[in-house]
């Protein structure tokens, strides 16, 4: 996984509401994941992803949160 900091729109995500909208690229840096574990997750139907236009996919946070959940618990 990259290095970089922390995109700072994202340093308060649990403030965010149920329904905004993730980047596949930040989903993957809030989970300390590869954007190839991230699509892989989603392919294997463990995490949803929302395609909001042709080109643009994205992962509602309230999702993201039950991912977290779910691995946390397990």
């Amino acid at each position: 996984m990259n290095k970089t900091a922390l995109n700072p729109s994202l340093a308060n995500f649990d403030h965010l509401p149920d329904n905004a909208h993730l980047r596949p690229k930040d989903c993957a840096q809030l989970l300390g994941i590869s954007i190839a574990s991230y699509w892989r997750l989603v392919s294997k139907k463990q995490l949803k992803a929302i395609k909001l236009t042709e080109r643009t996919t994205s992962t509602r946070a309230g999702d993201l949160r039950a991912f977290i959940a779910s691995r946390v618990g397990a």
